[in-house]
């Protein structure tokens, strides 16, 4: 059973590369023979990096990279699997993702400490990076995040209907259901420049089964951070997305998206709770997979005020 992170429905199928397409900004890094993309722009510390959601990547959050790089060096980057960097089978262990997130900014000569931004999955991806490098981490912003706990917090109707949607893989989109998709995409990505925005979406239509590939790992990544060990003690704010999401409404009902609602405004207020300097905010006007599109001013000043409070 997994969690509905982004269901961006219009990935590929494992071992095909992520995308062919030189990226429209930034460059590839070689790490070992594997090459990842990066796009780093801005100067000084702490850097803010920012770690996609499932289905999602680095450009996608190329609006709030913008505006943080005018403070402060911030920092977009595809894992490996995804986006513009080289392919690897799906899905792949925290520990996996972690060691190479950490490789690759130290290899670009990105200087710690880091803020990091982790979207749905990339939540839980920045937990594990926090939990193994404390030192290296000066702050969390958790968008909407998955929980370890978040199966065992949905009644069994849900359950049931999550596991029939798992065991039915989503048949190849038609023509018409990938303008419909179109549609759906080029209204967020509208204050895009042209090249980046067209190359995006090109690519979420193409490559639609990435997310559900990378989300297979949720309950093994969850056992990772539950017992990976406390976060350190540094600013966290967990941004929680009740509204309605339009992509996640293709597969569920309201009634279903509502439970889920529900379910992770507990587990966030828990998370938030738990973490020595945790804080926990809400956006009633946003939904989950498009949180930073449709409330950057929200996510900017999250980060704002982790970079105000670093030191304090």
């Amino acid at each position: 059973m997994s969690h509905p992170q982004s269901t961006n429905r219009p990935g590929t199928p494992d071992g095909e590369p992520a995308n062919d397409g030189t990226p429209p900004i930034g460059r590839r890094h070689d790490l070992g023979g594997r090459r990842l993309l990066l796009h780093r722009t801005g100067s000084g510390g702490p850097s803010v990096v920012f770690v996609p959601g499932a289905g999602m990547v680095g450009f996608d959050y190329l609006n709030l990279h913008d505006q943080v790089s005018e403070r402060t060096t911030s920092v977009l980057y595809d894992r490996a699997g995804t986006g513009w960097s080289d392919p690897v089978p799906l899905p792949r262990t925290g520990a996996e993702v972690t060691d190479e997130l950490r490789e690759l900014l130290h290899s670009a000569g990105v200087p710690a400490p880091y803020i990091l931004v982790g979207h749905s999955l990339g939540g839980s991806y920045v937990r594990r990076y926090a939990q193994r490098f404390p030192a290296e981490v000066a702050g969390l912003l958790l968008l909407d995040p998955t929980h370890e706990d978040s199966v065992t917090r949905m009644s069994k109707q849900v359950l049931e209907m999550l596991e029939r949607l798992n065991d039915q893989p989503p048949p190849e989109p038609t023509e018409e259901e990938l303008q419909q998709f179109r549609g759906l995409f080029a209204p967020r990505l509208a204050q895009w420049p042209e090249a980046v925005r067209e190359a995006l979406i090109a690519h979420h239509l193409a490559h639609w089964r990435t997310g559900a590939q990378e989300g297979a790992n949720l309950v093994q990544l969850g056992e990772e951070v539950r017992h990976g060990g406390d976060l350190p003690d540094v600013p966290v704010i967990v941004l929680t997305a009740m509204g309605r999401d339009m992509f996640q409404a293709v597969q569920l009902s309201e009634e279903v998206e509502r439970e889920f609602c529900d379910v992770k405004y507990a587990l966030h207020a828990e998370l938030a709770a738990a973490a020595p300097r945790g804080e926990h905010r809400v956006l009633d006007d946003a939904g989950h997979a498009w949180l930073h599109v449709e409330r950057p001013d929200a996510v900017h000043r999250a980060i704002t005020d982790l970079l105000d409070g670093v030191g304090r």
